[in-house]
């Protein structure tokens, strides 16, 4: 039986993925959304400007979910779930509909998966924006 290699994801690595992530998105001029989960889908991190839409926390959950659930960051996922895509309806099994537009990455580290599959999610500016916000921070884990 193989095991695979898991690096434990802390409060302070999640912390630093949102504190990350929101320095990413104030040198851009957006204000943004931040979730970090562990592997079970908890939530370990999160934090909401004042300034941001306040749909952009459950937005910012959600990117974070998916990428959770499918392993993969969402901006690779967008053309899937349009009309005739491969995910255009998709049950989940938290029933919580999927919401697939960029901006959540599972995040990894040494090319070993964080917390089993850790991931973050960032909402608030537009999906190109918070996908580089998201992959930026998880950047900052490596």
């Amino acid at each position: 039986m193989s095991t695979t290699a898991v690096a434990p994801l802390s409060i302070e690595d999640a912390e630093l993925l949102v504190a990350a992530a929101r320095r990413a998105a104030e040198d851009a001029g957006v204000t943004v959304s931040v979730t970090v989960l562990d592997a079970g889908g908890h939530l370990l991190a999160f934090r909401r400007d004042d300034r941001a839409v306040l749909i952009s926390g459950e937005t910012s959950t959600r990117k974070a979910y998916t990428a959770l659930q499918l392993n993969a960051p969402t901006g690779d996922l967008v053309d899937a779930v349009q009309p005739g895509g491969l995910f255009h309806t998709l049950p989940t099994a938290l029933d919580r509909p999927l919401l697939f537009i960029a901006g959540g990455v599972p995040v990894h580290r040494d090319g070993r998966l964080i917390g089993a599959i850790g991931a973050i999610g960032v909402g608030g500016g537009a999906p190109e924006q918070d996908h580089s916000f998201a992959t930026a921070a998880v950047q900052a884990l490596v």
